[in-house]
């Protein structure tokens, strides 16, 4: 929206960035210096060195265009307050938005969470598969909203150039999606209205005992990663990951490598099997020095760093669901896919809040999206 005119927002920035002769643009309706049909029609003259010319109303604007949920607010002079780190947020967006679900038939799942209670803010999000919890030092009113993916990709971007953030809440009718997150910066007030819907109890979800724990350092571990990717025989693979005795190995499952790193652990001696790609994101996710924290090798497990928990399910496999007096770590096991009732029920309770997700509320006209290639690890929900 521009001075009460509607414009594509692609088709506008590609227009600005074809313009030469200044790095001045100025806007203004158009007015009586122009032809009739001009001032007739309602539309935006736009000035730019040389170049003159005048757009019209739903300008770009085809019956394909999507219409976000997202207004932006252009100001020289706003003045911010900041109760936030503008990289500290930026970071945190960028840890949790790689783990929000790509179905469109889990629109819940496509949102990411802001919540602030006890002077935490807390991003969080999960696709079924996996939860991230990102927590920040935060000055400021209690709530929460649920806000698309899609909606806040772009802003971690914008928000490395910006010097001060100011985040909130403002409400605006019953339940989540009568609430808005406002986020202000110098010269923009971003104002995302939020999502109708439940998000699920993720609190619930984030395992608490651990039989096991390894600390290591996440770029070693991701070029051991990229090792045995290269040597995988398809672009989706698993990797076994054995814990124990002061070091990491990582295998192939097919018996094709495997490379081991050094690697502080305690507890009992853990093998456990998960997909390659969730691995990597994992550790990515995570940077620097990483603890990964697990119960056995069917349970959830846990991968913590300053302020971030990322929990992943592992890929159940026939050694996995045997009795433990029964496993035999040195027998190799493909990956299965275990039906709902395999799972333990105390394991049940655990991944309830996510499974329900999955039956909330249809929200209201989710957008179209680019569709992922499907996971095939067991999943949370």
């Amino acid at each position: 929206m521009l001075l009460d005119c509607t414009i594509g927002r692609k088709g506008f920035l590609t227009y600005l960035k074809s313009l030469g002769g200044s790095n001045i643009v100025k806007i203004v309706p158009s007015n009586g210096d122009a032809s009739g049909s001009r001032v007739a029609d309602k539309r935006l003259k736009v000035v730019c060195g040389a170049n003159t010319s005048y757009l019209e109303n739903m300008a770009w604007v085809g019956e394909k265009t999507p219409l976000t949920l997202c207004d932006i607010r252009v100001s020289p002079s706003n003045s911010v307050s900041p109760n936030l780190g503008a990289l500290e947020l930026s970071d945190a967006l960028t840890r949790v938005l790689p783990f929000t679900a790509n179905e469109d038939t889990r629109p819940i799942l496509q949102c990411v969470l802001f919540k602030v209670q006890d002077g935490k803010l807390s991003l969080v999000s999960a696709d079924g598969y996996r939860l991230a919890v990102m927590k920040l030092d935060f000055d400021g009113d209690e709530g929460q909203v649920l806000v698309n993916r899609d909606e806040l990709r772009g802003v971690t971007s914008a928000l490395r150039r910006a010097r001060r953030v100011r985040l909130g809440f403002e409400k605006s009718g019953d339940g989540l999606e009568g609430m808005s997150l406002l986020l202000d910066t110098e010269l923009i007030r971003y104002d995302w209205r939020g999502c109708a819907g439940n998000f699920p109890d993720y609190e619930k979800l984030i395992p608490a005992d651990f039989a096991s724990r390894a600390s290591f350092d996440t770029n070693e571990a991701l070029k051991a990663v990229s090792s045995l990717k290269v040597i995988a025989d398809s672009r989706t693979y698993a990797i076994d990951l054995i814990i124990g005795d002061g070091k990491v190995i990582m295998a192939n499952t097919d018996d094709k490598g495997e490379t081991e790193i050094t690697a502080d652990t305690t507890g009992e001696p853990v093998k456990v099997r998960l997909d390659g790609g969730y691995l990597a994101d994992a550790l990515r996710a995570c940077g620097g020095m990483v603890e990964l924290k697990l119960s056995d090798a069917k349970s959830p497990m846990l991968f913590t760093a300053p302020d971030y928990e990322l929990v992943v399910m592992p890929m159940l496999t026939p050694e996995s669901q045997k009795p433990k007096d029964e496993a035999k770590a040195e027998e190799p096991a493909e990956a299965v896919e275990t039906p709902a009732e395999a799972v333990p029920e105390d394991e049940a309770e655990k991944v309830q809040a996510v499974a329900e997700a999955e039956a909330i509320t249809k929200a209201d006209k989710p957008k179209p999206k680019k569709r992922g290639k499907v996971k095939e690890p067991v999943a949370v929900a």
